[in-house]
């Protein structure tokens, strides 16, 4: 999301908070503090939570409800119909169905509602489209580290941030991790020994994963001669540094993924989830068991790690197709 939409998403739902009658905004601000509080959501899920709400109460107040009591599943059902009628994608209103079943468990659950209204509330399908992923040559090539200027003109800061940027494209391959775990690193998150990361993941959840050697190289050259280039007073533990040494922000890692991607001969334009799901499907195509998978990736469910088993499978026909003297 860029920072304008994300602008205009805080301005609309201020609009429609202000619009609603007291007991509905008392809901609405009570919610935002349950998600944020004791589901412990990341900033953006919350944001978006709260926009879909209160889009769905700025709705509901406009045919007449006036509490969280009066909503129905026909006004729920009309929300998303509207919803629909300008244009929004099956993705988005599952997501705004979800907020919604969410919304009225919870006044049901804390006494704003004796019902509720969203518990049969079905959300659009959605065609889950197959990832794009690196063939493993082409991840190979990814990771080929291009030349690096050296010599006394070279700029050491150059320098600095070559070894930097290998370094996260082994660790993201390596462990599937998102691009937030990534830019949240600190230097106390990695046992060098071992070969571990602790990561943070959704819903402030911890985890450890694993990585192999190349990263683990890639990562000690970043850290024992380009870090100290870059570091500055306000450092703090961050493993992966700026050119102006804070912490590297995610919008800097997609850049480098897209920019390296896109020279690959043949290779679809991924950023950082792109080879989170290389990664994925690369240990499936190895023989890892989907559970195994899941604990890697830190998806909180089963079926969200089951699509990658389509990818695998493609690459399944297509052997079948090559070998099979009857395919």
């Amino acid at each position: 999301m860029t920072p304008n939409s994300s602008a205009n998403r805080r301005a609309g739902t201020a609009a429609a908070r202000d619009s609603l009658p007291e007991p509905l905004t008392a809901a609405l601000d009570g919610f935002v503090r349950h998600l944020a509080a004791e589901r412990s959501l990341s900033a953006a899920t919350v944001t978006a939570y709260t926009a879909d709400i209160a889009s769905l109460l700025a709705h509901a107040g406009r045919l007449g409800v006036v509490t969280p009591e009066q909503l129905e599943l026909a006004t729920l059902r009309s929300w998303l119909a509207k919803l629909r009628t300008l244009g929004g994608a099956p993705a988005s209103l599952a997501r705004r169905a979800a907020a919604a079943r969410a919304f009225t468990g919870w006044c049901r659950r804390t006494g704003r509602s004796t019902t509720d209204a969203g518990a049969r509330l079905a959300s659009p399908k959605i065609a889950r489209n197959l990832p794009g992923v690196l063939r493993e040559d082409q991840a190979s090539g990814l990771l080929a580290a291009p030349p690096v200027a050296d010599g006394p003109d070279a700029d050491p800061a150059d320098v600095a941030i070559a070894l930097r940027d290998q370094a996260i494209l082994e660790l993201l391959y390596a462990t599937g991790i998102r691009v937030s775990e990534l830019t949240g690193l600190d230097l106390g998150s990695i046992d060098h020994a071992r070969r571990l990361l602790r990561v943070i993941g959704k819903g402030d959840k911890e985890r450890t994963v694993p990585y192999g050697v190349p990263a683990g190289r890639a990562v000690g050259q970043w850290l024992q001669t380009g870090r100290r280039e870059l570091a500055t007073d306000g450092s703090g533990a961050a493993v992966f540094l700026g050119r102006r040494g804070g912490r590297i922000d995610q919008r800097a890692v997609r850049t480098l993924v897209h920019r390296r991607t896109a020279a690959l001969d043949g290779a679809p334009e991924l950023g950082p989830h792109g080879l989170r799901h290389t990664a994925a499907t690369h240990l499936l195509n190895g023989g890892a068991d989907l559970r195994t998978v899941q604990e890697l990736l830190g998806h909180s469910s089963l079926a969200t790690t089951q699509i990658y088993t389509h990818v695998s499978a493609e690459r399944l026909a297509a052997v079948y197709r090559q070998a099979h003297p009857r395919a």
